[in-house]
């Protein structure tokens, strides 16, 4: 079996409670489906037409997503979502949208089967699946021989493309011009047909919610399509269409949500785990949302200290070296670092991140020195105060948060001062990245930061133009790393590849499987 493990975490916007809206409504018009003609390469395909649209169905519609609470969860439940291995029509760089023509290549069946090797001790209670080949044969290879039936729910298809289907991608561009290019550039206010794909894949995702939550399991395994399992994220936490194709969903990537009940009742706590870890390095060279991206920002959390906890670390970790198992993290960190080439490495002054930071410099600078005449590269290396944050988590006075393993959306746990002292320091914190990033002399640069994990967390909030009230929505372990990319620039609007990812730490990880809740049922 691989030694691969993995583990969740995430982020809301909805006002459930603490968290806020900031996103606008969107009140799609309602149109009914028609027949579309699909041009294949080689023959002419009539494309499967979705459902008729009910009466029932077109008032939900008509009912926009923001306005219904997710259901209350009696006890904690963890939902893994996957996305379907590579496809026939992946390969050809052809758009799929709802369509059922493609199946798993061979690469797609061997991506199913390393998920289902990260998967393969995980207690899953039932399966969820989009009733296309491409997703129902991946769901197929990672439930293996458990013996629940897969349930199958249309709205876990892909988005509806309509007329786009079939359509290579310069074919799309060449026949539809503009439309192609919104859809490219504006994708939550792309027509075509009479229909807006992403407001109603929203409206998609979010109902999936409502059959997923009401069912009895506590341990959910969803298996689906690139674009729902963004929607289906991003409904969950309550971020709008805005951030379709922020939060990347890679062939066969896992992506966690915790739900923990309130005891107030209503919609539950949501924690983003772990988001899009994949089969493959993160790391590795590739296109953010279908552009290529020449600049990067990676964080990564420092390897356990000699006064933190058994597994994953605590919320407050006293400024003191790296135990063993942080070593080990630090290392296998720094190797999967050797995919890309650093440009510089900044820290916090806290002696893990300096130690953590050291050894990704060190093999960094050895990566090409290959032969004896070989002179090591330099990476440049910084400590920046603004990346400190004991001396804030250290003033609060519950000693229940100092001294317990890290906890899914352990930063909710913590005073309102605190967090906002975190959330002003972690601002000037990234806008010290983003002045990194662009110092730059040559067009591709990758910036690394390491810091404590309350810091990173806080970070990606500012990076994804959230508030204070989101700290509790995302989560971190030790040795993990997280992955923004910057297409446009560090100007522009940051893609999340990853986060939380920790499959390169092999054994020394957390496993999925693991409850954060201190529940053996869980």
């Amino acid at each position: 079996m691989l030694s691969i493990a993995l583990t969740p975490h995430l982020f809301p916007l909805q006002k459930t409670g603490k968290f806020f809206h900031h996103r606008r409504r969107l009140r799609p018009e309602v149109y009914p489906f028609r027949a579309d003609v699909v041009r294949s390469s080689s023959s002419l395909q009539e494309t499967k037409k979705p459902p008729p649209v009910s009466s029932d169905e077109r008032r939900e519609l008509l009912t926009s997503w923001e306005s219904i609470a997710l259901p209350p969860v009696k006890a904690a439940k963890r939902v893994v979502l996957v996305r379907h291995g590579q496809s026939t029509w992946n390969a050809e760089g052809r758009i799929q949208g709802s369509s059922d023509f493609s199946v798993l290549t061979l690469k797609g069946e061997s991506q199913a089967e390393t998920s289902r090797q990260m998967l393969l001790d995980d207690s899953f209670d039932v399966c969820f699946s989009s009733p296309l080949i491409r997703s129902k044969r991946t769901a197929e290879i990672i439930w293996g021989s458990r013996t629940e039936e897969i349930i199958t729910e249309s709205n876990l298809r892909e988005i509806d493309l309509y007329s786009f289907q079939g359509l290579l991608k310069n074919e799309g561009k060449a026949k539809y011009g503009a439309a192609y290019r919104q859809w490219q550039i504006d994708a939550p206010n792309f027509n075509i047909d009479g229909h807006y794909p992403v407001r109603e894949l929203w409206e998609r995702a979010r109902s999936c919610w409502t059959k997923i939550l009401t069912h009895e399991s506590r341990s959910i395994l969803v298996v689906a399509h690139n674009a729902v399992n963004q929607a289906l994220v991003a409904t969950a936490m309550g971020l709008g269409t805005e951030y379709f194709r922020i939060l990347l969903q890679s062939n066969c990537g896992v992506s966690v949500l915790d739900f923990t009940p309130k005891p107030e009742g209503g919609t539950p706590d949501i924690c983003l785990n772990r988001l899009n870890q994949t089969p493959s390095s993160p790391v590795a060279a590739g296109s953010s949302g279908g552009r290529k991206a020449s600049m990067r920002i990676i964080l990564v959390s420092h390897g356990t200290s000699q006064n933190d906890g058994e597994q994953g670390g605590i919320p407050l970790s006293r400024d003191s070296p790296m135990n063993m198992l942080g070593v080990i993290q630090a290392q296998k960190t720094a190797e999967l670092l050797l995919d890309v080439k650093v440009g510089s490495i900044v820290s916090s002054n806290a002696i893990a991140s300096v130690e953590t930071a050291t050894a990704i410099s060190r093999v960094q600078e050895a990566a090409d020195c290959l032969g004896a005449d070989c002179v090591p590269r330099y990476v440049e290396m910084k400590q920046i105060p603004d990346l400190d944050v004991d001396s804030i988590l250290k003033q609060t006075k519950d000693d229940s948060i100092r001294f317990q393993p890290l906890e899914s959306g352990w930063l909710r746990g913590y005073e309102d001062e605190i967090t906002r002292a975190l959330w002003d320091k972690s601002g000037v914190a990234w806008k010290c990245l983003l002045d990194e990033l662009s110092k730059a002399s040559e067009p591709q640069n990758v910036v690394v930061a390491v810091a404590h994990p309350a810091l990173l967390i806080a970070m990606m909030g500012h990076c994804l133009n959230l508030t204070k009230e989101w700290l509790g929505s995302f989560h971190l372990d030790a040795g993990s790393v997280s992955v923004v990319d910057f297409p446009d620039g560090p100007t522009g609007r940051g893609v999340i590849r990853c986060i939380n990812y920790t499959a390169h730490l092999g054994r020394w990880s957390i496993p999925i499987t693991r409850s954060t809740l201190d529940d053996e049922d869980f």
